[in-house]
């Protein structure tokens, strides 16, 4: 058995048409995330942010796992002395920093999904599962407790009952359970999970850019700050939006009866 290359990149890219495919590529580790992985995700998220022709982007991960959690020997210490774990200026990954991503993202989850697996989730779009997910938030069987999200996200989407259920006992819970929290949209048979995210990604990529984002941009508004926030994000884009090229294309391929082809301004 070959030993794995420690210069190789612990995160590909690859751009397949307005589509960006981001993947975690530690498999011998099960993608487990060191400070390197973690800052190479990060540097992923800001390519995928600062190219103009990227609208949409698959998170996945090569191997049978998703992720079995951070490699706390490295990256727990870091934390503890307040060091951040990606690079100054970058996109969080995990939407908690300073800077955030404007366009979407689909996630694609497998095999076993351990702590920052989850946090990545909670931290995309819309998320599909294979019907062999297992998931764990387990910091409470580590001495620890989550803190790349967990906490803030899960309560508000799956309610506080049934969230603190699995974050506060660490337990391991499967792909319908998971479709019951509202962690994910969609679960697939063992293998579909990559296909079917990048299927809705390029439904997604189709549709016209600068009214995704603005979506994007309101209800993240209203969740995070409130109802009145998100109205006032609503309006502040809406001229802008209403005006675009691309909202011209919009009703002309409807009364012309064709797909519309958006150019994002």
């Amino acid at each position: 058995m070959s030993t794995p290359d420690p210069q190789r990149p612990r995160i590909t890219y690859e751009a397949r048409g307005h589509l960006r495919l981001i993947g975690l590529d530690r498999a011998e580790k099960r993608n487990a995330f060191d400070l390197r992985m973690l800052r190479e995700l990060a540097e992923a998220y800001t390519r995928f942010e600062e190219d103009d022709a990227a609208r949409c982007a698959v998170l996945f991960a090569h191997g049978d796992h998703f992720t079995g959690g951070l490699d706390l020997a490295e990256v727990g210490p870091a934390v503890a002395r307040g060091e951040t774990l990606f690079p100054p200026g970058s996109v969080d990954p995990l939407g908690l920093g300073e800077r955030v991503r404007t366009k979407p993202t689909v996630m694609a989850i497998q095999g076993i999904t351990l702590t920052i697996g989850i946090e990545l989730a909670l931290a995309q779009d819309v998320r599909v599962a294979s019907d062999d997910v297992s998931f764990g938030q387990i910091e409470v069987n580590r001495g620890s407790f989550p803190f790349g999200g967990a906490t803030l996200r899960l309560p508000r989407i799956a309610g506080w009952g049934d969230a603190m259920r699995w974050l506060l006992t660490g337990d391991r819970f499967g792909a319908e359970e998971a479709h019951r929290l509202g962690l994910v949209q969609e679960v697939v048979p063992a293998g579909a999970a990559l296909g079917r995210a990048v299927g809705l990604a390029e439904t997604i990529a189709r549709r016209a850019p600068l009214g995704i984002q603005a979506t994007l941009a309101s209800a993240r508004a209203a969740v995070e700050r409130g109802h009145a926030a998100g109205h006032a994000d609503m309006m502040r884009r809406l001229p802008g939006v209403l005006a675009s090229a691309d909202a011209e294309e919009g009703v002309r391929s409807f009364l012309e009866r064709r797909e519309a082809t958006f150019e994002g301004r």
